[in-house]
């Protein structure tokens, strides 16, 4: 076995020790591992034979359910590199995406057909598609029965040129900088950056690859993992994982939008031990629920709630252990392409301060002239993690260096998230150098918007900002300039933004502005826009100060 540790070899592995223990489970749904290695077999086998080769991309355009990490396992089975795909993105962004990817297959729920449809005919390397039934029509011809796939007969699967963990597996993410970009994740690296809790055989960088010893390890299952947030974004994926490299298994959701009582309801029925949520997006409604309800759940399998992404802030975590006080709320301060930057973790009686973070032990902060920030020296830099990183962004070498960088003979992932270092070593996050907002776990770039919306004739100019929300951490705001002797119509540049982009795209409010003002060389002061917004619309500035661009 060369190049490392290796998903396929752990959970085969895995399902050979525990054949009849739960691996996956949604609503009355449930497989045991050996169903789960034998439906990941067939679909690993129906793409081998309709002409995947190695290492090609495979899209997972899917909700949260058992197929997603099926398709996942079937493509580390084969040495296929499965893909996440946004599935709130239209035809425009689908396109891009498979074609930046150089997808051969995609996995679909039966939802998307009409979709798939009108632009099919311009991702032309696709050649396999797998249609999942989810009550949504039937099976067009053009697609392969998701269903008929996974019951093929096979034996175990491996692609013709072998696994290794310099296997690949690739997250796209919206980032900072305009359209997505691919992360590479060799498979060795995202299990030692993500999978050592409780299996110290993963710790370190000298592991040695060892798959009985592992095993040995793992005297038995591991408890129920809930990702409740989406598997298509790193968040949920790498969790999803991590469940299943401890031998436990990976609860899905039914309802395909945030329901609380459905959250709960899973939680206290499955024994959850863990679960993954995206900060005060999630947890506020779920604080709400307990307090409206505090008899009515039991939640006392639950040792672990952990957030990324997104601020999860001081008061909504002591409000959750009052709630549960024997759990732990763990913060991960971690992206895409950096994982382990660091993480603050809350406790009953010991809850952490709003965006405060401890470092990760691979972890610097790194000033803009190239030195390490000095702790209580108020001065700003950006947060950097060696170790285990990604190989880089696929297709942009460009990007790649300015984002995994060497310093002091050492590789580190730097992908722009701007802190102070307080005299204790903790570290007070600042924000992207860029402008990106983050509403409710999606990252959303503000020039893609401000185009979208200058598309429509009453607008001169735009810009767009994020100001502090309850519900999605931060939400989407549109300042426009308007054409000469033009009026302004809010719910029609909000339309006019979701013809062109996702919904979650589009602004929330558009407030005018006689002129936008841009400087010379065509940039903007998103800062003064800003508290433009947050003025008219009466907010009080978020107490986590931002960057400015």
């Amino acid at each position: 076995m060369s190049g490392g540790w290796n998903f396929a070899e752990i959970w085969e592995r895995i399902a050979d020790k525990f054949p009849d223990a739960q691996a996956q489970v949604q609503g009355d749904r449930r497989f045991t591992w050996t169903e789960f290695d034998r439906r990941a077999d067939g679909i690993a086998r129906t793409l081998l034979d309709h002409g995947a080769g190695h290492q090609d991309k495979v899209a997972l355009y899917l909700y949260n359910g058992p197929e997603y990490m099926e398709t996942a396992f079937a493509c580390y089975k084969a040495s296929l590199v499965p893909v996440n795909t946004n599935y709130r993105y239209i035809d425009d962004e689908l396109t891009y995406l498979w074609d930046n990817a150089d997808a051969v297959a995609v996995v679909f729920h039966g939802e998307f057909t009409p979709t798939i449809e009108r632009i099919r005919s311009r991702v032309p390397d696709v050649k396999v598609w797998l249609w999942v039934d989810d009550g949504n029509g039937g099976c067009p011809e053009w697609a392969i029965p998701y269903e008929d796939a996974a019951a093929t007969e096979t034996e175990r699967v491996v692609g013709a040129n072998g696994r290794s963990g310099d296997d690949i597996l690739m997250i796209y993410t919206g980032g900072t900088t305009g359209m997505p970009k691919g992360v590479m994740w060799r498979q060795d690296d995202l299990i030692h950056a993500t999978c050592t809790t409780g299996l110290p055989i993963l710790n370190g960088e000298q592991s040695e690859v060892g798959y009985d010893a592992l095993l040995e390890a793992i005297a038995a299952p591991g408890a129920p993992g809930l990702p409740a947030c989406p598997l298509m974004h790193g968040t949920g994926w790498f969790t999803a994982n991590i469940f299943l490299v401890q031998a436990g298994s990976m609860v899905s959701l039914v309802d395909r939008r945030f329901n609380v009582d459905e959250i709960l309801d899973t939680v206290e029925r499955e024994g959850v031990g863990a679960m993954t949520i995206v900060g005060d997006s999630f947890a506020k409604p779920i604080v709400a629920a307990l307090d409206a309800n505090p008899d009515r759940w039991d939640l006392s399998s639950l040792v672990l709630i952990t957030s990324s992404g997104v601020m999860w802030s001081e008061p909504v975590k002591h409000a959750l252990l009052a709630h549960h006080p024997g759990m732990l709320l763990i913060d991960v301060f971690s992206s895409s392409e950096a994982i382990g930057l660091g993480q603050s973790i809350s406790a009953a009686g010991a809850e952490s301060h709003t965006a405060k973070f401890s470092l990760g032990p691979s972890s610097r902060v790194i000033s803009e002239e190239g030195r390490d920030v000095v702790p209580g020296s108020g001065e700003k830099g950006r947060v950097a993690v060696r170790g285990f990183t990604p190989i880089g962004y696929y297709k942009d070498p460009e990007k790649s260096a300015a984002t995994f960088i060497t310093i002091d003979g050492a590789r580190y992932s730097m992908p722009g998230d701007w802190a102070t270092v307080e005299e204790d070593g903790t570290i007070s996050l600042l924000g992207r150098g860029s402008v990106c907002i983050n509403t409710g776990g999606e990252k959303v770039f503000p020039e893609e918007v401000e185009e979208a919306l200058k598309l429509h004739p009453t607008v001169n100019d735009a810009v767009v900002v994020g100001v502090p929300d309850d519900k999605f951490g931060q939400a989407i705001t549109a300042v426009v300039e308007p054409a000469a002797g033009a009026t302004i119509d809010e719910a029609t540049l909000i339309a006019e933004v979701k013809a062109h982009l996702a919904p979650y795209k589009a602004p929330k409010r558009v407030l005018v502005v006689d002129t936008i003002g841009r400087a010379p060389n065509g940039k903007v002061d998103y800062k003064r826009h800003l508290t433009y917004a947050l003025d008219q619309l009466g907010i009080e500035p978020s107490p986590i100060p931002v960057a400015n661009a």
